[in-house]
Order: structure tokens, then sequence, then C-alpha cells
């Protein structure tokens, strides 16, 4: 039951992608930024591979977080690099908050690192990506609970549907993980928001009602839809949800539209704005770069077009995205409130004729670099060496 549904999920997605007549890169370039580089934004020197958090706020510091180790595609790691990006992330996440800053980003490959490492050169899908970006969020719960000094009540876990709470609730039983927070669903927030506030109604996403008909089937024909009854079925059990009440201090939002409807965005905006700006936001691997540079062109997708400037205006908390072009390989990175970084990768023999990943830093900027400037910087940082 759950394969069909996520699959007609990427039926969906497919059908758009072919409306859309739009080609998507894997390392998309960020038009909203016009970076105008000076010699003395780049430098080339060899960094060191351990661990580095950058605390305190301190902009005028010399000291980059380095990248995570094991995240190479030459080399397979088991490292746990999901909890090195956590560590990352809360910390950075927690800044973020601190400085007031209330639309935030966490954007990784959540593929990275352990016994089923996959680079982008690997074949995967949207259910492993899903699967390992819930239970990403759902780690990172208990931490980020005591970190806040708050209860579960102000820290919603906002996942895309009702099967995938479900799901969540089923695997991660433990009380740690339960009480760290609200486990719901982007139509159940949008919805309770939308209750007090009629101009921020749920956009229901094409192919609901035919889904809601397909689980009334499977579950006997007739009456309500189970999921919403509380009956279960195709398309998750209702029992699931926490309850909401009032407003939250923090939405973590796992995987909107990436994979799944872009009605997830729409309707991210608009609990968004429906609980006041004050209310802090952070999606986690939205790919928000497909909305924000023209993936969905505005006129087949007009209700989407409205949410561009709201994404362009989300603030990178922790940011790695690869790149790969021309025989080099490297990193976009960037760690709040840090500048952005460009780091080549290059593999090595050592004395030992073992492999070893040689990390220069290419490019230091105070904005993100567009994927051209990234890549230029690559490209002179390799011809030196």
């Amino acid at each position: 039951m759950v394969s069909f549904f996520i699959t007609n999920r990427a039926f969906l997605l497919s059908t758009v992608l072919v409306l859309s007549g739009v080609v998507d890169c894997f390392t998309s370039t960020h038009g909203s930024q016009d970076v105008r580089l000076t010699s003395a934004q780049t430098y080339s020197p060899v960094i060191k591979t351990e661990l580095r958090v950058f605390g305190g706020g301190n902009n005028n510091s010399n000291t980059l977080t380095s990248l995570p180790k094991g995240i190479s595609p030459f080399e397979k790691s088991k490292r746990d690099v999901p909890k090195e990006l956590r560590t990352l992330a809360q910390a950075a996440l927690l800044q973020g908050l601190n400085d007031r800053k209330t639309r935030l980003e966490i954007e990784f490959p959540p593929l990275l690192g352990g016994d089923n490492a996959k680079s982008q050169f690997d074949d995967f899908d949207n259910v492993q990506e899903l699967n390992k970006n819930r239970d990403w969020c759902i780690e990172l719960l208990p931490s980020l609970k005591s970190s806040l000094e708050t209860n579960k009540d102000n820290i919603w876990l906002v996942l895309p549907d009702l099967k995938e709470v479900e799901l969540a609730k089923n695997e991660w039983t433990g009380k740690r993980y339960q009480d760290a927070g609200s486990f719901t669903s982007i139509e159940a927030v949008t919805k309770h928001y939308a209750s007090d506030d009629a101009q921020q109604e749920y956009s229901k996403p094409w192919g609901a009602t035919f889904a809601s008909f397909a689980n009334q089937l499977m579950n006997g024909g007739g009456g309500d839809d189970p999921s919403e009854s509380g009956g279960g079925g195709l398309l998750g059990d209702a029992r699931a949800l926490d309850p909401l009440q009032g407003t939250c201090n923090l939405h973590l939002v796992c995987q909107p539209g990436n994979g799944g409807p872009v009605e997830d965005w729409i309707n991210v905006k608009a609990f968004h704005d429906a609980a006041g700006d004050g209310v802090p936001t952070c999606i986690v691997n939205g790919a928000l770069d497909k909305v924000r540079d023209g993936y969905y062109a505005a006129f087949i997708f007009p209700k989407l077009a409205k949410t561009f400037d709201f994404y362009k205006s989300f603030e990178p908390m922790l940011f790695l995205k690869p790149i790969s072009d021309k025989g080099v390989y490297g990193w976009t990175f960037r760690v709040y409130p840090e500048p952005w970084q460009v780091v080549l990768q290059t593999p090595v023999r050592d004395a030992k004729d073992q492999l070893i990943i040689e990390e220069t830093v290419a490019l230091v900027s105070s904005s993100r670099p567009t994927y051209q400037e990234a890549l230029q910087s690559l490209l002179a940082t390799a011809a030196k060496r």
C-alpha cells in the first residue's frame, strides 16, 4: 500500500516535469545572488579535515568549519555523517534563532555516510531520500528540544503527509523521540491555522480526490475517507497526528515538495504566513532552489509563482551541495553565520599507496556564489595544483 501511494506521488511529479519542460540540474545556480568577488575573498590553502563547529557568532573569525569527513564519492565511508551534520545544523540553527531569523533552511544530500551510503553518482529513489530525511529530523528533535528548553508542544515536526506521520510514529516508538516534538503533517498544520484565517486555505494536491477515492475502495468502499475518520488505510491514519494548539516556537518541515506535489511549497508558505512571521519555519531538504530558480514555469504554476520571493528570503543554516563538472569535484558549503565556501576535493595516493582526499578551499564569499562562479573557482584551484 505504501509503495502504491509513493508511486502516485512520483507519477504526479513526472507529469509536472513534462508540463514544465524544464530540465533539472543536480547543482542548480542561485540566480537571486549577484556576487562580486575580490581578491581578498578568494584563497586556496589546504585545509585540515577535522570537524570544527563555528561558535559564538563571531563573523570576524578566520576559522571556517571544515567539511565533514567521509563525504567524498572517491571513498566509501561508514562514518555517521548524518550525526555530524546534525551537530553542525543544530549549532547553526540555535544561532539563527538567537539572531531572530524566522525563515531558515537546511540542505544536504541525505544518503551520505553509513553502510548504505550513496552519492549523486549512485542510483537511489525518492522513497530512500524521504526515509533518511524523516529519520534525520526525528533524531534531531531530542537535543533540539533540550537546547531550546521547551516542551513537545512547541516544536512541530511537519512531515509531507499523513502516511509519513503514521510511519514515523510506528518506527520511532521510543518516548525520547515521541515526546521531543509534535508529529504532524503539512495538511494538518495548514488547516489548523486556516481555521483562524480564511485567507490561508489548504491547497489540495492535484490527484488528491482520486487518491481519497482509491483509499475508500481499498477499505471496503463507501462512507468517509478512513484516513480522515481515523480508520487508517492507504493514505495513513489520522490517529497518528499529535494535537495542535495555538502556535509553536518552531516549525521543522521535512522535505516539502521535493518528490511530492508542488502544493507542499504553497501550503508551507500559507501556514508560515498564518502563524505570523515571528514563528520560525526551518525547512530540511525542501529543494528550495527548484522553487526560486525558475524550475517551475510561472505561467503553468501561478500559485507556486507567488511563493518565489518567500523562498528567496530563506537563510541557509547548513548548506552542503556537490559540484561535479569538467573533471573537478567539490562542494558548496556554508554553516551559519560563516561565509560561503567552495571546497575542492582531490583524491591522491600517499607514500603507502593509500587513497587520501585533499581538501582545498577554492573560494570564500559573503554571499552564495552561483554555480558558474563555484565551478570556475574549482577549475582555477585545480589548475594550480
